[in-house]
């Protein structure tokens, strides 16, 4: 009896010892466990454009030309995987791994690559990274492979038959078979196929190559099948960013100057730090060593070698800035609207009159068509600034009030100029785009001479201003919201417009409703104003530079000053835009 067996020949038969040339599959797409994520390749995204001519590497080593073996001469994306064709060096290194190669005790490939983007996807628990994009650089011979199914090429699965009689079983033909089962269920543990697959393959007698490429279809349905959701994130800012760094401890130190800020935490990981911790924590960060260094060493370090300090510092100065700022006095402020101008031309507001009044539709549905009146008015921003210093002896000493006195101060002092540029327009009076002043009782108005009482006042700042025409000339019913004194009519106004508790309706303080608002930039001891709200109609407004409301800090490592400079600018301006919504008494 005689039995026909089939083995796999171990040694690649594509290999051509005259040429010095051999083909190989060098990946297959197979998942590659890497710390934290399972990476796939996906072969239809490769760019093989650097590939061919690339060098093969002795174990992905290439410190030197001694660790190259021989070239990519040709590359190209096949069913069972990247396909390439290999020449070999001719000197004694190249020839010695070719040979072993040649006698099959060399069998490992692997691909190294640049990926350029991933596609992020999970499966149960676990993460996966998919290279969607990625271009080929080199290839090498290794002893471990990533991608188990990495071979030497033989051929068209070239067999050799063997005859074996019954009195005489092959055992080599049994151990070769055993192999390229053990083979096969790899492939199918690697592709994540069931082992139902892989005994299909094993009853079929597949051969490895021919199940690995089966395996490479059936991964690639198996994608097209899966709808998979994912979602993009993109990191616009990391934790070492010098930016992201400056504002968790700038706010960790403001923390320590104002014990009831409650951190955020970003924040918290800075907290309680001295500005000598701060000093070592970003030179640390920076690679700068510390170790026995002075506090004057630290700082003057800190200051001069990284930029994280100096920003620390700014933050910290910027926040005690606008704190004082926003907590001081509003005054005539917020009796303005605020706009916002994009350069230092002069900005033209368009004030926009009152819209038509609407018009009976004829029989014949003609509609007409209706106007609207404008008027133009014009103011500019201007630019105003200091410069202060936080010394290096008040760095050394931890001292907090170098980063809240004077920065509150200036922030204060920034508030009180805003509203001292207000005042000082109320009290100009200039004359409008009409040529007429702002308060003028016969061109607008809007002003009158004080009268007997406060009362009869207010009852006839209230009247003209619900009898104010637009600028079509129809009735635009202002109402008045706020009234505005200097500090000497203070007690007289708010005995005017308090609240009583009247028990009939003649007593009842019908001024009760308007808020009081004392301005002590007014010079005029006699001369008080009514002035409705802002949000409903325009007035006098402010403005800032676009994207740069308030006061803004920059800071600088100081060299003809000890220390660190912090520069405070305010790009600011105001004007009169319409006068309608402000009357003037006395």
């Amino acid at each position: 009896m005689t039995i026909h067996l089939r083995a796999v020949t171990p040694q690649p038969t594509t290999l051509d010892p005259q040429s010095r040339t051999i083909e190989a599959i060098v990946s297959t797409g197979a998942e590659t466990l890497r710390p934290g994520y399972i990476e796939r390749l996906d072969l239809r995204g490769a760019d093989l454009s650097r590939l061919i001519g690339a060098p093969v590497l002795d174990a992905h080593r290439a410190a030197s030309t001694r660790d190259i073996l021989g070239v990519v001469e040709a590359a190209e994306v096949l069913p069972e995987g990247l396909w390439v064709r290999i020449r070999f060096r001719s000197n004694d290194a190249a020839q010695t791994v070719l040979a072993d190669i040649g006698d099959g005790t060399l069998r490992g490939l692997s691909v190294g690559y640049s990926v350029a983007e991933w596609k992020e996807s999970r499966d149960g628990e676990r993460r996966i990274r998919t290279a969607t994009r990625w271009t080929p650089l080199e290839v090498s011979i290794v002893p471990v492979p990533a991608d188990p199914g990495a071979h030497f090429r033989h051929g068209g699965n070239q067999m050799e038959t063997q005859e074996q009689t019954s009195e005489r079983p092959a055992e080599t033909g049994r151990q070769t078979r055993a192999q390229a089962n053990a083979e096969i269920r790899t492939i199918a543990e690697t592709a994540g196929l069931t082992r139902a697959w892989a005994d299909a393959q094993i009853d079929a007698e597949a051969t490895p190559e021919a199940a690995r490429a089966a395996a490479f279809e059936a991964m690639r349905t198996r994608s097209a099948q899966t709808a998979t959701r994912t979602t993009r994130a993109e990191i616009t800012l990391d934790h070492t960013d010098p930016a992201a760094v400056a504002v968790r401890a700038g706010e960790a130190l403001f923390a320590r100057a104002h014990p009831g800020h409650a951190l955020s935490d970003a924040a918290r990981p800075f907290a309680h730090m001295t500005t000598l911790d701060l000093a070592r924590d970003c030179l640390r960060r920076a690679g700068v060593s510390t170790t026995g260094a002075a506090a004057d060493t630290l700082i003057t370090r800190a200051l001069h070698t990284t930029s994280d300090f100096p920003l620390i510092l700014g933050d910290a100065v910027g926040r005690e800035l606008r704190r004082a700022y926003q907590a001081a006095p509003s005054g005539v402020r917020q009796l303005a609207g605020q706009g916002t101008i994009r350069d230092f031309r002069p900005k033209r507001a368009i004030t926009l009159g009152e819209a038509p009044q609407l018009a009976r539709v004829n029989e014949a549905g003609e509609f007409q068509h209706g106007t609207m009146a404008e008027a133009a008015e014009l103011y500019t921003l201007e630019t105003f600034g200091k410069i202060f210093s936080i010394s290096r002896q008040a760095l050394v000493n931890d001292d907090l009030g170098a980063f809240t006195a004077i920065p509150g101060r200036l922030g204060a002092a920034a508030r009180a100029f805003e509203a001292a540029q207000l005042a000082a327009k109320v009290e100009a009076n200039p004359a409008m785009s009409d040529t007429i002043a702002v308060f003028s009782a016969a061109g607008h108005g809007n002003a009158t001479t004080t009268g007997a009482t406060l009362e009869e006042d207010l009852a006839a700042a209230r009247l003209a201003m619900r009898k104010q025409t637009g600028l079509s000339g129809d009735l635009i019913d202002v109402t008045p919201r706020f009234v505005l004194v200097p500090p000497d009519l203070e007690t007289d106004m708010e005995k005017a417009l308090s609240a009583v508790q009247a028990t009939k309706t003649a007593d009842a303080n019908p001024f009760a409703a308007l808020s009081l608002v004392v301005e002590p930039r007014l010079t005029s001891a006699t001369r008080w104003y009514v002035v409705a709200d802002p949000a409903l109609i325009d007035g006098l407004e402010y403005g800032y530079l676009e994207g740069a409301p308030g006061p803004q800090i920059e800071t600088k490592v100081g060299f003809e000053t000890d220390g660190v400079q912090m520069k405070v600018r305010l790009d600011f301006g105001c004007g009169w835009l319409d006068h309608r919504g402000w009357f003037r008494v006395g």
